[in-house]
């Protein structure tokens, strides 16, 4: 993206295009580091993961009970009529996980087995222990007796070695996110340490003369900074670090010092309210001073004004969301969430996208992309319906608390009727 006021800052934009000029803002992911296991959940791998051997490294037991060579059922393609197929076989050693067998075993012979345990050789199946009796013969000879023969199938409760990655096959590649089960796959190939992409540090701050911080008293035409705090909760949620940078004043200077001091420490800066046209909305003209300005109109609702630049030396991404509390966290998931995916190494895609059916009328506007609050729920035959959560202004936040996707409205659709088709984005939401 050519970031230039004459060719993008009055041009209202499409969500798409807005979308690809936001990412354009960097070429590629964070530096890369090298961090233990255990402090790398929820990082973002940043090289390929081979698995230097086989996971499980040995065939071996799925169950507790006995090991053995199970003659073929199939008596078409045995040598072994099924009159003679033994059902006691002598119990020469006991094999537990963590111990190598010693010895193959021979024709009519078993291997008492824990789980995990490798099979010796020879052996190509498991028999469990609750299909099995014991007998000890005047000799001392220990004997396990198969009750239900009919029942077992040769291969049975076996894990063969490499079943879950092979030696030198492509276990994560880079650019996974590291949730519980990708550590735990990591751990299973040997690996004390991991290379992640380093977090994206965001800076955030809010602006306005009547925003006041929580726990200091709210004058007469107050109001509290709710954007802040619901801010930087998304972007911890979406993998960044965060710098919080308080509240400015409405003032040109103040919010440009800021902005200069947040470039120098951020990778991405990220400001709420003074996008508009009002007289005292100064982020624009701060931006200007620090850096350039690309765009700031967008065709959506809510969040037509959102500032788009770079902020000097470093051209860091600057993103100046709208100061009402909805409009800003939906310009976030929309914009700012698919940068820090491109900034953590992440595949870039556009936020996740169902089809329900409308439970009641939606209105839009023709030439804009509608955001509106909803709650869908899954039928008892498997349809998606979802309805509106109430008043849907850009200020009344209990909309989002109440959610559980946004619908989205295309620029094309005037209204969406009862009953039709409507594209939703689930959001995240804590248990």
């Amino acid at each position: 993206m050519t970031l230039s006021c004459f060719e993008l800052g009055e041009r209202m934009l499409a969500v798409e295009e807005a979308r690809a000029a936001v990412l354009s803002l960097v070429a590629g992911p964070m530096p890369a580091e090298f961090l233990p296991l255990a402090l790398a959940h929820g990082r973002v791998l940043a090289e390929n993961a081979v698995s230097p051997h086989n996971v499980p490294q040995c065939t071996n037991a799925a169950m507790d009970g006995i090991t053995l060579a199970w003659p073929d059922e199939d008596a078409e393609k045995s040598d072994v009529p099924k009159s003679l197929v033994p059902v006691r076989f002598r119990r020469v050693v006991e094999i537990h996980a963590g111990q190598a067998p010693t010895a193959p075993l021979a024709l009519g012979e078993c291997a008492g087995i824990t789980t995990g345990a490798p099979l010796p050789s020879g052996a190509d199946t498991v028999i469990m222990r609750e299909q099995l009796a014991d007998e000890e013969g005047a000799d001392g000879v220990r004997w396990a007796i198969v009750d239900t023969p009919d029942r077992v199938r040769r291969g049975q409760n076996v894990r063969q070695a490499g079943e879950d990655i092979a030696r030198g096959a492509l276990a994560l590649p880079a650019g996974t996110r590291l949730g519980a089960a990708q550590l735990g796959l990591l751990a299973s190939l040997g690996r004390a340490k991991v290379a992640v992409y380093r977090r994206p540090r965001v800076a955030i701050f809010s602006t306005g003369d009547e925003v006041t911080a929580p726990g200091q008293p709210l004058p007469l035409a107050g109001i509290y900074d709710a954007n802040r705090y619901s801010l930087m909760a998304l972007a911890v949620e979406h993998g960044a670090e965060v710098l919080d940078l308080g509240i400015l004043p409405d003032t040109r200077d103040a919010i440009a010092d800021a902005l200069g001091r947040a470039a120098a420490e951020a990778d991405l800066v990220i400001t709420s309210g003074g996008v508009s046209v009002g007289d005292a909305d100064h982020t624009r003209a701060a931006l200007a001073a620090q850096g350039e300005l690309g765009f700031w109109k967008i065709a959506i609702r809510p969040g037509r004004p959102l500032a788009c630049g770079r902020l000097a030396p470093r051209g860091v991404p600057f993103l100046g969301l709208p100061g009402n509390p909805v409009a800003a966290m939906v310009t976030f998931l929309q914009f700012a969430a698919p940068l820090l995916a491109r900034l953590q190494g992440r595949a870039v895609v556009e936020p996740p996208q169902l089809v329900a059916v409308a439970e009641h009328a939606l209105k839009s506007r023709i030439g804009r992309v509608d955001y509106l609050r909803g709650v869908y729920r899954v039928a008892t035959d498997g349809q998606l319906w979802v309805a509106g959560t109430g008043a849907q202004g850009s200020g009344i936040l209990s909309s989002m608390v109440q959610a559980n996707c946004l619908i989205e409205i295309a620029a094309d659709r005037e209204a969406v009727a009862t009953g039709e088709a409507v594209t939703i984005q689930p959001l995240f939401r804590y248990p």
